[in-house]
């Protein structure tokens, strides 16, 4: 019998790239499973291929009979969280957790595929889009491939066989007080996990990628040392890692026009913008590094504003929006202007923009590049949107 069999499964917030990937996996363990989101998503048409109802409508529906598992994008809906339902998940098969403040959703994806490659079968939940794999989650008769969450300390309950934490920082203001909190958080953790994998004891690794940047040989390093611990030969692991093209929306070639470069990057705090940065000043070989950055969440903002103008600082020209509330209320003072008054304390004239609006952006830096140069819009929300009107202002 499935392990989900018998099982009515209610998703609130199913669009989003957590609970889509647990709905699919569910349905293919055996459960009847149906969800409810506020818009559509990208995601969503797998969850409909795979025979799951979806209702889309301004307000929560929840339909009787079914057990009801909420995102924390809609904390106000009754139900269980949906770390309770990851753990039950993660209980039901032999599993790998990766967690971290950076990369984690990377190294996720590169075990998963790398485990498909040699042949091991992995089943896998994975937070973003991975074209090799064809979907953010799959069934298979190996290995639970699943990212650990510590934004809401969920991650602690989830009791896997393998955990991997790529790197340790304070990201989630809301949830700890310091680092030394989320330290703590993950040894209580880690102490219960038979293997354990800890990224900042490794160094990168010197495999020929096939995607750009120190941290991806960070997390390909991450990815190999797990592996090898699952009883993967490390050549062929190397191989495997050496073959993967990377996540949607992780330093993502969007287009080209009139010879500049447009990418796109989840980077939404100082570490990870400060990778994409010095990635895409790589990629553009001389030319210069253009940047649309749309903050993520007002508390993250209040605590970072000035780390983010710092990293934002390495690239040439800067144009920062609105905050993406994402789950969290407005805070008095606190808008994307705090990260451009950063930005404007250490340079001046026409390189730093201030635009709320998302489309004012995309026009600020589109005016200002020129031919060789690289654009990347960064962000955790929608921002994504603007690097199409991007490439339609440059033509």
């Amino acid at each position: 019998m499935p392990d989900l069999a018998n099982r009515r499964i209610w998703l609130v917030g199913i669009g989003g790239a957590g609970l889509s990937a647990y709905g699919l996996l569910a349905r293919a363990w055996g459960a009847e499973v149906g969800g409810w989101d506020r818009h559509e998503t990208p995601y969503l048409a797998a969850v409909r291929a795979a025979g799951i109802e979806v209702r889309v409508s301004p307000d929560p529906e929840l339909p009787e009979g079914f057990e009801v598992f909420v995102s924390s994008a809609y904390p106000g809906v009754p139900g269980r969280s949906r770390g309770e339902l990851l753990a039950e998940l993660v209980s039901l098969r032999p599993s790998v957790v990766v967690a971290g403040a950076h990369g984690k959703t990377t190294t996720a994806a590169m075990i998963a595929f790398a485990l498909r490659e040699t042949g091991h079968a992995p089943s896998w939940i994975v937070g973003g889009e991975v074209p090799q794999l064809g979907a953010n989650a799959g069934d298979g008769k190996g290995w639970l491939v699943v990212e650990g969450d510590e934004s809401d300390r969920s991650v602690e309950t989830l009791r896997p066989e393998l955990a991997v934490v790529t790197n340790v920082d304070l990201d989630h203001h809301a949830t700890f007080g310091s680092r030394a909190e989320v330290e703590e958080l993950f040894e209580r953790w880690l102490a219960d996990v038979p293997r354990v994998v800890r990224g900042w004891e490794l160094e990168p690794v010197e495999l020929d990628l096939a995607i750009p940047g120190e941290h991806n040989r960070q997390n390909a390093a991450v990815a190999l040392a797990a592996l090898e611990a699952l009883g993967v030969a490390r050549t062929d692991a190397e191989r495997a890692l050496a073959r993967f093209e990377g996540v949607g929306r992780r330093f993502q070639r969007v287009g080209e026009t009139a010879e500049v470069a447009v990418y796109d990057d989840y980077a939404h705090n100082p570490a990870k913008v400060l990778a994409a940065v010095r990635t895409a000043r790589e990629q553009a070989e001389g030319g210069r590094v253009l940047v649309l950055f749309q903050p993520h969440l007002y508390s993250r903002t209040r605590h970072l504003a000035r780390e983010l103008a710092a990293a934002l600082g390495e690239a040439d020209v800067v144009c920062v929006t609105a905050i993406y509330p994402a789950r969290e209320q407005p805070i008095p003072g606190v808008t994307g202007k705090l990260v451009v008054d950063g930005l404007a304390a250490t340079r001046a004239g026409d390189s730093v923009g201030w635009t709320p609006q998302l489309e004012d952006g995309a026009r600020f830096v589109a005016r200002r590049a020129r031919r060789g140069d690289v654009v990347v819009t960064m962000g955790a929300g929608d921002v994504d949107r603007a690097a199409s009107l991007i490439l339609e202002s440059l033509a």
